[in-house]
């Protein structure tokens, strides 16, 4: 399969050097990494070693069978609007947030599906990944049900030997994956804590509380989803990647912007719609758009 990585950094560089291991890659991502990657290769470092030769380049090509999109949820229109003129047969947007998906829908005339990914990875310098944890791939329509497309791409990321899995319940999944990511990327950025850090403690009960108010904005949106699945499924994640610092971590450390906005700003924009009450996602949404002001970014 011809496989486009839009948005090549740490975890849009690991996807497509595991996926380079079998098909043809191209990264699109920014300079020093491109043009170290297309001068030595891709290194591999950490949980998998390996050296990957994908094509490194600062815009797309105009066409591929697939696009993986990993870019941050606020360059998501951005990014279709560069991938407009690409002649595309699907796109697979693995970021974190929700609406990625509809704004993609919106721009390109490709099938969209919605995925998550549970791998870890951090890019220490220009030509090198880290895999800080190696976790796992779920994807299809983001609407739910079956589709052709997601068997195929499912396929493909499963003949390059990463873990993959195709649900006919994405919805559900996102909700899930939107519960782990507002219970730990924001109690991770403002502690200045590693993932593993959420488990017991002040941070725990945190951590639990924006879960659990995820969970029953979930469950108002029509998705199953109690508390204990939320509050277990952000458990469960946490112990995995404990040694791993989390995006927004990352972020707020590096000084830059943060995807508050598509992950406890949509739990808030979701809660007040349905005339719920959500207080630690809104005091963390807060504190961390007050960080973003603060520092010159917001």
């Amino acid at each position: 399969m011809d496989v486009l990585v839009f948005g090549a950094g740490s975890l849009g560089s690991l996807l497509g050097g595991l996926l380079a291991r079998e098909h043809d890659v191209t990264l699109v991502g920014r300079d020093p990494h491109m043009r170290t990657v297309a001068a030595d290769g891709l290194q591999l470092r950490g949980r998998i070693e390996a050296t990957v030769r994908p094509t490194a380049r600062l815009d797309p090509p105009a066409s591929a069978d697939l696009a993986v999109i990993c870019v941050k949820a606020f360059d998501t229109g951005s990014a279709a609007a560069d991938l407009a003129d690409c002649d595309l047969d699907a796109c697979l947007s693995v970021q974190n947030g929700m609406g990625n998906e509809a704004v993609l829908a919106d721009r390109l005339d490709a099938p969209i599906l919605a995925g998550t990914c549970t791998y870890g990875a951090v890019r220490p310098a220009p030509g090198v990944v880290r895999c800080t944890g190696v976790g796992d791939v779920v994807l299809g329509p983001p609407e739910g049900g079956v589709s052709p497309v997601a068997d195929r791409v499912g396929e493909a990321f499963g003949s390059a030997s990463i873990g993959t899995s195709v649900t006919a319940t994405m919805p559900g999944r996102l909700w899930e994956k939107l519960a782990v990511n507002a219970a730990i990327n924001p109690v991770t950025a403002l502690a200045r804590i590693e993932n593993g850090g959420i488990l017991d403690g002040d941070a725990a009960a945190l951590a639990s509380a924006a879960a659990r108010e995820t969970a029953a904005v979930a469950r108002a949106e029509g998705i199953e989803l109690s508390d204990r699945a939320a509050r277990q499924a952000m458990e469960r994640v946490a112990a995995a990647t404990a040694e791993n610092t989390s995006s927004m971590h990352q972020d707020v450390a590096a000084g830059r912007r943060t995807e508050i906005d598509a992950i406890n700003g949509h739990v808030l924009e979701r809660a007040d719609e349905r005339g719920l009450d959500v207080p630690t996602n809104r005091t963390l949404t807060r504190l961390v758009r007050a960080w973003e002001v603060g520092h010159g970014i917001r």
